[in-house]
Formats: C-alpha cells, sequence, structure tokens
C-alpha cells in the first residue's frame, strides 16, 4: 500500500485505512512495548498508542516515515507507562550523551558482530534469555536495528538522540548480548 494514501485516507477517517495501520503495526508496536516495558502491560500500551495514532494522524506531516512517527509515539507511550508506575529508575537507564561534538563514537563493523557469530551456535531460547537481561534501550535497539531493519537514522528519529550515540549504544548493546550469550554457553558445558 502507498504511504501516502493511507495517510491521506487515516486523515479522512476511512475504516479501511484504520484496519490496514492495524494489522500491519500492532504486532510491531507490542513487541516495542515487550522489549521496552518487559511487563504484563503490552496489550494496554497498543491500544494507548493507536488511540494516539488516530488522534494524532491529521498532525503527521509527512518528514519522516509514518513507521518513524509511529514508532516515536509508541517509545513515548512506553515512557509514559514507565513514569506512571513509578518504575523508571528500576527499568530505563538514560543513553549518555556527549556534549563534545568531536568524540569518536565506535561503530561496529560487519566482523565485529558478536550477536552474528553467537547466534549461529545457540538456540532461540538461549537468545531470548539473554535478550531479557538486557536493559530495555538495548533490548529497543536490537530490536530496532537487527530485527526491524530500522536505519540509523530512523532508530535516532524515533529515540530523539543523535546518530552517533544511536551507533555507539548499539555497539555496545550488542557486545553485551555477546558477553551474555558466551556466558550461557559456558555455563551448559
Amino acid at each position: 500500500m502507498n504511504e501516502k494514501k493511507l495517510v491521506e485516507a487515516l486523515k479522512k477517517k476511512e475504516n479501511w485505512a484504520y484496519e490496514v495501520l492495524y494489522r500491519e503495526f500492532a504486532p510491531k508496536i507490542g513487541s516495542i512495548a515487550k522489549s521496552y516495558l518487559n511487563t504484563d502491560d503490552v496489550d494496554d500500551v497498543v491500544q494507548d498508542v493507536f488511540v494516539r495514532i488516530f488522534k494524532g494522524i491529521k498532525k503527521f506531516r509527512g518528514d519522516s516515515k509514518l513507521s518513524t512517527w509511529i514508532y516515536r509515539i509508541a517509545v513515548n507511550v512506553c515512557k509514559d507507562y514507565l513514569q506512571k508506575y513509578k518504575r523508571r529508575n528500576e527499568f530505563l537507564t538514560d543513553f549518555q550523551e556527549s556534549d563534545n561534538e568531536d568524540e569518536i563514537y565506535i561503530q561496529p563493523q560487519a566482523k565485529e558482530n558478536v550477536l552474528e557469530e553467537v547466534l549461529r551456535s545457540i538456540t532461540v531460547e538461549k537468545v531470548q534469555e539473554a535478550l531479557e537481561k538486557l536493559s530495555p534501550e538495548d533490548r529497543l535497539l536490537i530490536k530496532l536495528r537487527d530485527i526491524d531493519g530500522l536505519s540509523y537514522e530512523e532508530i535516532a528519529s524515533v529515540l530523539q538522540k543523535p546518530v552517533g550515540t544511536v551507533k555507539s549504544r548499539l555497539h555496545y548493546a550488542r557486545k553485551r548480548l555477546g558477553e551474555l550469550l558466551k556466558e550461557g554457553e559456558r555455563v551448559e558445558r
């Protein structure tokens, strides 16, 4: 479906457009909510995200892709849930940003992708267990980049962080995931 036509139909409140949008994005929003919150509030988050989408679609200007706009709303709703339940400090650690624009960020190279190396030798359950041990931000970064295939720029827009920060945090998230997976492998032997 053409994104522009879908947005126009949503703005005109056409039922078919709402159905298409829900079918396309409900699973993705649910996955973001589960990785970010790691609670049973996923259905509530999905519902709240769609309420915000439907209420705010008239304000969508098309400066970014529709999916980026929706992911941004999903992340904001997740943050609202964290604040609402006063669990922010338990679940959320802020991305560290640098005021020094000259700071060099580590960018992962294909050969350094620990995740790809370790995934060859372990099961899906082991990956899920290791992912659950990561911080919500690290899980979200890995999900958005490695599972959903978003570009660094799209992730930066969703998280409202500089691209360099996203690349650096993703590098360290992958490294930590690799360490957790290797650690689990040693325990089994």
